[in-house]
């Protein structure tokens, strides 16, 4: 992995400190979007939120559980909308769009990005990625941003732009970052959905009219291009993609003609997986279970209950069963593996705490009831 100058730099510049002090039960208003649950190099895992005045960061205590401290507060100042995204490094970055109100016009909107280098470590400070759009009435039309982090620790940030298409500014060697890329598209609906292969390459995805776009790259970090549409419907802000096998992408999504979940590999079929899920993106994730290669999927249905299902994966076609955790949760729930390989679900309860249930030792996905972190 190469060497990042700027990434050096940027840690001995002045960072944002944490503060523990906060009543946790005041607490979040929601999760943050991408990857809110995240396994450190340390092997300790990290779950990020939202507050009215920045982020809220929960930590293991050790590798594994059961004990977490926090929610530390990260304060940011006028963020509308935060992503977090991991590298192969075990960076978490973030990024965020930032509003702020300029006398009697529209706001002045730009994105930001910040780094989290080490479990339960302060964040850097947060940087702006400006904006393209020179007019303040379409830059305030800019849209929320997704970010991926490719092989080599390459940070790429896709946005929809007030033309709704979708625009691309990725990091260059060194830590900078090059200018804004028009991907083009059209009509496009947020958020932009990527993912990152473990192959070094970065692929993204927006749903549209009756339509998913695409855009990949042919090498990695190579030029990011433009791929065959796919004709399927997609509701609004459910989508998720997963690498399933090397250079090959997953996507799942809420179907709004049957209110069920659907599930499709660019040249192959959609498959229906049932399930009711309510408003909000699904979770989904690659772990071992009884020694097989499965897929976990969770969704939060129409009345706040988390649902979860497993099968193996890219094995879809044989059915899965979905089974009601009996835990509810605001926003999307989240999934990860925690230090000792198994399943993790995370949750933010409508007291604004976080909550996790973890997978027990017995044979299957068998989840031992949440505790409040």
């Amino acid at each position: 992995m190469r060497t990042r100058s700027g990434r050096g730099a940027a840690r001995d510049r002045a960072i944002v400190e944490t503060d523990s002090a906060v009543d946790g039960s005041r607490g979040a208003e929601g999760p943050v979007a991408g990857r809110w649950l995240v396994l450190g190099r340390d092997g300790r895992l990290t779950a990020y939120a939202r507050t009215r005045t920045g982020l809220l960061r929960w930590t293991e205590r050790r590798p594994g559980g059961p004990d977490w401290q926090g929610p530390d507060v990260i304060p940011v100042a006028g963020l509308t909308h935060v992503y977090a995204a991991q590298g192969a490094d075990a960076y978490v970055h973030f990024v965020g769009r930032r509003q702020v109100r300029k006398g009697d016009g529209p706001p002045a909107v730009d994105v930001v990005h910040a780094i989290q280098y080490q479990t339960g470590r302060p964040v850097t400070e947060w940087r702006s990625l400006g904006n393209p759009h020179k007019d303040r009435e379409k830059a305030a039309r800019f849209g929320v941003p997704a970010a991926a982090v490719s092989a080599s620790g390459t940070v790429y940030v896709f946005v929809r732009n007030a033309g709704r298409g979708v625009m691309l500014r990725r990091e260059l060697p060194g830590g900078t970052w090059g200018g804004w890329t028009d991907l083009k598209g059209s009509q496009a609906q947020e958020p932009v959905v990527v993912v990152d292969h473990s192959s070094g390459h970065v692929e993204a995805m927006v749903p549209g009219p009756n339509l998913i776009m695409r855009w990949a790259q042919e090498e990695p970090d190579g030029d990011v291009r433009q791929q065959p549409d796919i004709p399927v419907t997609v509701a609004p802000g459910s989508a998720v993609a997963l690498e399933t096998a090397p250079g090959r992408t997953t996507y799942y999504w809420t179907d709004p003609t049957t209110g069920g979940i659907a599930g499709h590999r660019p040249g192959g079929w959609v498959y229906p997986l049932g399930g009711a899920p309510g408003e909000g993106v699904l979770a989904a994730l690659r772990a071992p279970i009884d020694g097989y290669d499965c897929t976990v999927l969770a969704h939060r249905d129409v009345d706040g209950q988390v649902m979860l299902a497993a099968f193996g994966t890219e094995n879809e076609q044989a059915g899965l069963w979905w089974s009601a955790t009996g835990e509810g949760c605001v926003g999307a729930p989240a999934l990860a593996c925690d230090a000792f390989g198994r399943v993790v679900l995370g949750m933010i309860g409508a007291d604004g705490g976080l909550h996790i249930a973890r997978q027990t030792v017995e044979s299957g996905l068998r989840l031992a009831p949440s505790q409040r972190a």
